[in-house]
């Protein structure tokens, strides 16, 4: 090696060694590593971290022999201003040569030879090598339990404040919804993540006891609401009522006009779903229940009020459509009849019978729409040879 090239090689061995040892000390200033050192783990956890831990050992030890051979290449080249050739000869060897002694590693009693146990020389490049390695697998179990941490915990935390806000809510409500046993699966959650973050996922369970409080704190919060707005929505829904009374109140009149006129089946009488929903009211009233249950019978009176209403309506509205499809039967026959006389067709005794049969059905009372469209259609491809 060249005196230019022993310069060069050893400033790059330096900015590597510096570079070397701000990672480490990054790696171990790392939050979830200083988490880690005093940590109870257990599991797969506790057997990856081990390893890593090991892995982290021998970095270290390997570092210190690393930085041993820059020592003294640094000695060597600063003990003469212009290093001879048995210093070249020297610095080619520790820079470029198996300088970096790996100790033989002291092993368990039963697993030892009375025979000697060679270190191991490895050059700088090796060592570097194999200490990123060991980094490498230090920081890829402190990244697969960092990630762990950073998903579930917060989550956890998240289902631990709407547990405690539906304990505040219990206690304005004066009523408990029996959280207990979710509350001891989040505390056992809790333990298997800080202890084991790379066992079995707790994300199942979690996914399902988050829902469930989801659904209690909304269920809780609405019962707050109804509890406060109970009597002014207790007029509205009995206001609804009234408009339920009127809605079928229309029906029955509508039903009463047509009948007479339209021949309809027994099911289209009108059936009245107004006093069930006024019982249901008045046990509503008189409920003792958990406001928490009292809210979802209260909004579902409300549903169902708004239904029967919309509902008596739509029924009133298809009876007097019925009339309204007698007229325009009436009308179709009448263009027929037309239509026949321009055809000179008015005489024809099968056409005459089947307008006669056709008029008797649309002008009797009730109608029967049915056999009365039937018998214009019936006429009506008579006049027209038989074609639609």
């Amino acid at each position: 090696m060249s005196r230019e090239g022993a310069e060069h090689a050893l400033r790059a061995r330096a900015d590597e060694r510096d570079r070397i040892s701000g990672d480490l000390l990054d790696l171990e200033s790392h939050t979830t590593f200083q988490v880690l050192k005093d940590a109870s783990l257990r599991g797969e956890t506790h057997r990856r971290w081990s390893s890593a831990q090991e892995s982290l050992a021998g970095l270290w030890s390997l570092y210190d022999a690393y930085r041993a051979v820059l020592r003294e290449a640094e000695r060597v080249r600063g003990a003469h201003r212009r290093p001879g050739a048995d210093e070249l000869a020297r610095l080619t060897e520790l820079l470029s040569g198996a300088s970096v002694v790996v100790r033989a590693a002291a092993k368990p009693v039963e697993q030892r030879s009375l025979l000697p146990q060679a270190d191991e020389l490895l050059t700088l490049d090796e060592a570097v090598t194999r200490m990123d390695t060991a980094f490498q697998e230090v920081t890829g179990a402190l990244n697969d339990i960092d990630a762990v941490w950073g998903s579930v915990l917060p989550r956890l935390d998240g289902a631990d404040a709407d547990l405690r806000l539906i304990g505040e809510l219990e206690r304005e409500l004066g009523e408990s919804a029996g959280l207990d046993a979710q509350e001891a699966e989040l505390r056992r959650m809790r333990a298997a993540v800080v202890a084991d973050p790379l066992g079995p996922s707790v994300e199942p369970d979690l996914d399902r006891v988050a829902r469930l409080l989801a659904s209690s704190r909304a269920e809780a919060e609405l019962a707050i609401v109804v509890r406060n707005e109970y009597a002014r929505r207790r007029e509205n829904l009995a206001a609804a009522l009234d408009r339920v009374r009127a809605a079928e109140s229309e029906t029955r009149l509508a039903h009463g006009a047509v009948v007479v006129k339209i021949a309809l089946p027994p099911q289209a009488q009108p059936r009245s779903r107004v006093e069930a929903l006024s019982t249901e009211l008045d046990a509503l009233d008189a409920s003792a229940d958990p406001w928490v249950s009292r809210a979802r019978r209260l909004a579902a009176l409300e549903d169902d009020a708004r239904r029967a209403a919309e509902q008596a309506r739509a029924t009133a509205t298809a009876l007097y459509g019925l009339l309204g499809r007698r007229d325009e039967l009436r009308g179709r026959l009448g263009a027929c009849q037309a239509m026949a006389a321009r055809k000179g067709l008015a005489e024809d005794p099968a056409a005459g019978e089947l307008y006669e049969r056709a008029r008797a059905l649309l002008w009797t009372a009730p109608c029967d729409l049915t056999r009365a469209a039937t018998a214009v259609e019936d006429y009506r491809r008579a006049i027209h040879g038989g074609t639609r």
